[in-house]
């Protein structure tokens, strides 16, 4: 059994209680009826001509001005919906004054057949107009009504004159023959299509209701009932009795009440243009909630511009009145209000996402700036250059860190460490909540800035004193600075230089210095390069180590790689500087490699510490590299082990290293390939 779906929403018109009322509405004058038809003692006869000739005069007049309403709508809008219900309108203006002049003594002293009959032939050619009206027209259809509405204007017109001609002129035709005395038995049955076709559109015309409630719809349903219910009365054709008042008060009553909802509406909403904007096809209402956005848009757009009076130029296309105008000019300016402060602030979000580790400081003003254009307008941001804050021909000195105010400009400081850096220049906004903005866009910046350069610092610091990756991993993690370590293997690299103490003896300091920085230039790029780690330069020599901190696949292999590369780069240098210097030779590389395990880690006190390795491994290579000739590598055996097939290598045999009990066997590496 399927589940019970969600109890449809009934708009105010259709809720139940409303709907019993407002049926009861439409019952009571058919209980009347029947109880006037019932009773002829009550139906009473009374003949008053005036009356009913100036009665039927208002009622036409205003079902013209209603007809004419609504058929301009339907031109203005394109409809052919509004075009049918303003036929129904006009058709039933034109017989119910064709009525009107067949009353007696105002041109027939006796009236005619006509008078009897035009009022239920006019209801029944309205009532294929109210049926058309209702029926969901597709596009083509609605074309081709739209198509001929001309043709059906003129024929109704011509209609109308025809029966004016044959009704009123005396003696031309039956029609304008003395009215009946006995009633007209044809007409009843004549009348029965008009009945049901009004019931029809009735019906559906509370469909559409139920789908996009609108209280011009329910004025048009209620219309469409008493015109029917019109219809019933004057089947009777008891001329002059209540129950022949009673339908001339039900057409009465159908008109007024869709009048009185137009005027409510008109009321409401300060202007005719949508008025019977519910009726319309569904296409048409779709099309003006459309033209609708697009006009708001464009409003939008208009205002964000600086052009508030955007929603008076769209007046015209919707038929606004000065006071609307002047309201949806407001909201449109509130809405881009609202709009442009959204987008500034995520230029703010935009702009401290770019505060990121590792942009530079040019990089990251342009992206920035690039963003912050789209929001703000033209901004424009200059630095510190040789004292001077300038943009163009304009000096900024901020003296007390508030913002100046030029024209229609707004300069804000830039600050790093709470000096002037720079100066971030605005356009003059529209709101209190701008100068705000621009001033935390200013803040931004000024953090964007000084964690630039901050970062610019620390990378010049640590990189220039500890490996990349140790660099990098402290500034990823600060707490691989804390004390303590861990045991894994690595392969570690000693060198030192050969004869430096010799050549220390015969140069000045300056020599000393010109000539480590030469041999550490050429050698720390080998050893980066294969990705090792320099831990310390001490004097003459260095310790760099490889697959710590950074794991390292083949690090015996990177680190023999790196030994014979430095060994070359120094070659070159000492063979370099063999011609210029006679006086003093050169001291000469020598290192050691050795693999094994070893304690890795942060070493030294909390207020002054070192990343570094020891254990056993590192012992044998500085002693291996103590060893070596100079301009050679000496590796150990687990090295060697480890580099497979290409090295080339001449063995050295056991050897007895200070500090071990044991022999350890170490090798030459004269090639690798």
């Amino acid at each position: 059994m399927p589940t019970p779906g969600p109890t449809p929403y009934l708009p105010p018109a259709t809720q139940p209680v409303r709907g019993v009322v407002w049926a009861i509405h439409l019952i009571l004058p058919l209980l009347g009826l029947w109880l006037l038809l019932a009773q002829p003692h009550i139906n009473v006869f009374w003949q008053h001509n005036a009356s009913h000739f100036w009665l039927i005069v208002l009622v036409a007049g205003v079902n013209v001005v209603l007809g004419v309403l609504i058929s301009e709508a339907s031109r203005r809008r394109r409809d052919a919906r509004l075009f049918l219900v303003s036929m129904v309108f006009l058709t039933s203006a034109g017989f119910f004054f064709l009525h009107g002049l067949a009353t007696p003594k105002v041109i027939l002293p006796t009236g005619s057949v006509g008078f009897d009959l035009g009022q239920q032939v006019g209801l029944s050619i309205a009532s294929v107009f109210a049926l058309a009206s209702a029926l969901p027209l597709r596009e083509r259809a609605a074309n081709a009504v739209l198509g001929s509405q001309h043709f059906i204007r003129g024929a109704l017109l011509g209609f109308l004159l025809l029966w004016g001609l044959v009704s009123l002129i005396p003696g031309l035709t039956p029609l304008s023959e003395p009215p009946m005395v006995s009633p007209i038995d044809w007409l009843v049955w004549a009348s029965v299509p008009g009945l049901l076709a009004y019931g029809a559109a009735s019906v559906m015309m509370f469909l559409l209701h139920r789908k996009r409630p609108a209280a011009m719809l329910i004025s048009l349903i209620t219309a469409y009932a008493l015109l029917a219910e019109s219809m019933i009365a004057g089947m009777s054709q008891l001329n002059w009795h209540l129950s022949w008042w009673e339908w001339h008060i039900l057409l009465t009553l159908a008109f007024v009440f869709v009048a009185y909802s137009a005027y409510l509406q008109f009321r409401r909403e300060g202007s005719s243009a949508g008025l019977f904007d519910s009726v319309a096809l569904t296409a048409t209402v779709r099309r003006i909630q459309r033209d609708y956005d697009e006009a708001l848009e464009e409003l939008v757009e208009h205002v964000r511009r600086g052009e508030p009076l955007a929603a008076t130029r769209l007046s015209g296309k919707f038929r606004l009145n000065e006071g609307q105008a002047a309201v949806l000019d407001r909201a449109g300016e509130a809405l881009a209000n609202e709009r442009e402060l959204s987008e500034r602030l995520a230029a703010l979000v935009s702009v401290s996402a770019q505060t990121k580790v590792g942009l530079p400081e040019n990089e990251l003003l342009t992206v920035s700036l690039e963003r912050v254009r789209q929001a703000y307008g033209d901004v424009k941001i200059a630095l510190v250059s040789e004292g001077r804050t300038q943009i163009g021909s304009r000096d900024y000195a901020f003296t007390d860190g508030n913002p100046i105010r030029r024209d229609q400009l707004l300069a804000f400081p830039l600050t790093v460490k709470g000096n002037l850096a720079g100066v971030l220049e605005v356009p003059v906004g529209r709101t209190s909540q701008d100068e705000a903005l621009a001033a935390t866009l200013a803040g931004q910046l000024s953090i964007s800035l000084e964690n630039a350069r901050l970062y610019q610092e620390l990378h010049t610091l640590f990189h220039q004193y500890m490996s990349p990756d140790v660099a990098n991993a402290l500034l990823a993690d600060p707490a691989q600075a804390a004390l303590g370590g861990q045991l894994k293997e690595l392969t570690a690299l000693f060198a030192d230089l050969k004869g430096f103490t010799t050549f220390s003896e015969k140069v000045t300091p300056g020599e000393i210095v010109e000539m480590l920085n030469r041999y550490h230039t050429a050698a720390v790029p080998c050893i980066l390069n294969n990705g090792g780690t320099i831990v310390q330069f001490v004097g003459d020599a260095l310790l760099a180590l490889f697959n710590a901190p950074a794991t390292q696949d083949g690090h015996a292999r990177q680190a023999c790689k790196a030994a014979l590369q430095m060994q070359r780069a120094a070659a070159e240098i000492a063979e370099e500087m063999a011609w210029k210097v006679d006086t003093v030779e050169w001291p000469t590389f020598r290192v050691g490699v050795n693999t094994g395990p070893a304690l890795v880690g942060n070493i030294g006190s909390p207020e002054l510490r070192g990343f570094n390795a020891m254990g056993d491994a590192v012992n044998v290579a500085a002693r291996l590299q103590t060893l070596a000739e100079p301009g050679t590598v000496v590796i150990g055996d687990t090295t060697y082990r480890q580099l497979g097939d290409g090295a080339k290598v001449n063995p050295l045999g056991p050897l007895n290293l200070k500090g071990k009990e044991e022999l350890v066997t170490a090798y030459v590496l004269t090639e690798m390939t």
